[in-house]
């Protein structure tokens, strides 16, 4: 199946039109990067991670979930390096005073040719000169050289500025598995191998390119840690590797939408690294990452602590610091990455054209929209809707032509339609619309429930 055409300008306004993400702070003129989702997007978001913990966590043998706090003592980030050295290479334009990253600024000089994360600093510098890349808001060429800024949102702690003390918005939401490893496995008794998992907010002060919601200064991320003994973790790399693989596959995502990129460069603690990488409407980019980090992180946290994270085999008496096999996904990015591949445009006989989201059924808002035929059949649809209601997300629409209501539910992707008809009320029957086939069966109301709850399973 060839890659759907979708812009991300499509994408943006569809979004905006139907609910699902506004831009943030928009009365006031917005702020840079930030968005909103609406009733539409947050249930979609949503459903997203439930299905995320329900494969990582609820699914699996032995993962625990937990949610740490955002504001950590600070230590915590010299341990993890964040405090030294997460920062990007940065230049400013001497003629309008606009901000890029010279990585950035390579990257879509050479259309991708060129690897950035292969250069050093000095590197970079010499490129931009040699190939006379330009601002891309002025046009201009006069940069200044490249400094780092450490991306980390600072905040201070305390009433007065006597007792402020420096803290930090976290840029990622892995450190909180890794200072809770100890707590987590006393209290489960977990034994080695065994996984912590963890969905919630990161903030990041970077400049980002403006793809929509690709990259965003705050934004959700999906992690799991998992533990295991030295030796068995290039078993457990791969397996990471193919499980989150998989679950891509089973949203409903076309595997030739997909590759894996291992890293060019590794940090310098990793054993091995890749991204599985997804064709968004502005190119190939990260989707998620696959990373064994050995026995950095904890061996860091327990030198910066002073407190023992060596885990005793309960068996054989064994004492050592576990290795961990990351696998993370953004919420957001991967909300973005479900919107591409589900949006659709059809021409249908007559020659209209339909936008539909085609995506998998447990990820839609509603599962269900319920269309009164005429208005004077209101009652009974909004019967049947508040008895849907209580199992699954429905909506529930009277305004405007059977057809048009049809169309607002196909372009954020209802999966069906349930038409309540002058049959209904003779023989407690109703029309149901198949989203993708539009096809229509007739079902007893009675037997909607089990449908839904069929069709509509992850």
């Amino acid at each position: 199946m060839a890659k759907k055409t979708v812009t991300m300008d499509k994408l943006v306004a569809l979004c905006k039109n139907r609910g699902i993400i506004f831009p943030g702070s928009e009365i006031y003129g917005g702020m840079g990067n930030t968005w909103d989702y609406g009733p539409v997007g947050v249930e979609i978001k949503n459903n997203i991670k439930r299905a995320w913990w329900k494969r990582f966590v609820q699914e699996s043998e032995n993962s625990y979930g937990v949610d740490a706090a955002i504001l950590m003592n600070s230590r915590v980030w010299e341990a993890s390096g964040h405090t030294t050295s997460f920062s990007d290479p940065k230049m400013d334009c001497k003629e309008c005073k606009s901000r890029h990253r010279a990585d950035n600024l390579i990257e879509a000089h050479s259309k991708g040719k060129v690897n950035p994360d292969l250069m050093t600093n000095e590197e970079m510098e010499q490129y931009i000169q040699e190939h006379h890349v330009c601002c891309p808001v002025c046009g201009k060429f006069n940069w200044t050289g490249i400094r780092t800024f450490n991306l980390m949102f600072e905040t201070s702690r305390g009433v007065t500025d006597e007792s402020q003390n420096k803290i930090y918005l976290r840029p990622e939401t892995a450190q909180g598995e890794f200072v809770n490893f100890l707590n987590v496995q006393r209290t489960t008794r977990a034994k080695i191998p065994f996984g912590i998992a963890q969905i919630g907010k990161a903030f990041r002060n970077e400049i980002t390119p403006g793809n929509f919601i690709f990259r965003t200064i705050e934004f959700e991320q999906m992690e799991h840690q998992w533990f295991c003994k030295e030796g068995t973790d290039g078993e457990y790399y791969a397996e990471f590797k193919q499980r989150a693989w998989q679950f891509l596959l089973d949203l409903g995502f076309n595997p030739e939408h997909l590759r894996f990129k291992d890293h060019d460069k590794l940090a310098h603690y990793a054993k091995a690294a890749c991204d599985i990488q997804y064709d968004f409407p502005m190119g190939w980019s990260e989707l998620n990452g696959i990373h064994n980090r050995t026995d950095y992180d904890l061996s860091r946290h327990q030198e910066y602590s002073g407190k023992s994270l060596t885990y005793v085999d309960p068996v054989t008496g064994e004492k050592y610091i576990p290795y961990v096999i990351e696998y993370s996904i953004g919420a957001d990015r991967l909300m973005l990455a479900v919107l591409s591949e589900a949006y659709d445009e059809e021409t249908l006989e007559g020659g209209d054209v339909r936008t539909v989201l085609h995506f998998h059924p447990a990820l839609a808002a509603y599962k269900a929209a319920v269309l009164p035929l005429q208005k004077n059949l209101a009652p009974k649809a909004k019967e049947i809707a508040s008895m849907l209601k209580k199992h699954f997300p429905i909506s529930y629409d009277e305004a405007g032509s059977i057809g048009k209501r049809y169309r607002r539910q196909d372009e954020i992707g209802t999966p069906y339609c349930i038409t309540i008809d002058f049959d209904t009320m003779e023989n407690d029957t109703v029309t149901v619309r198949d989203r993708d086939s539009m096809e229509q069966i007739r079902l007893n109301v009675s037997e909607l429930v089990d449908f839904l709850r069929e069709k509509c399973a992850f």
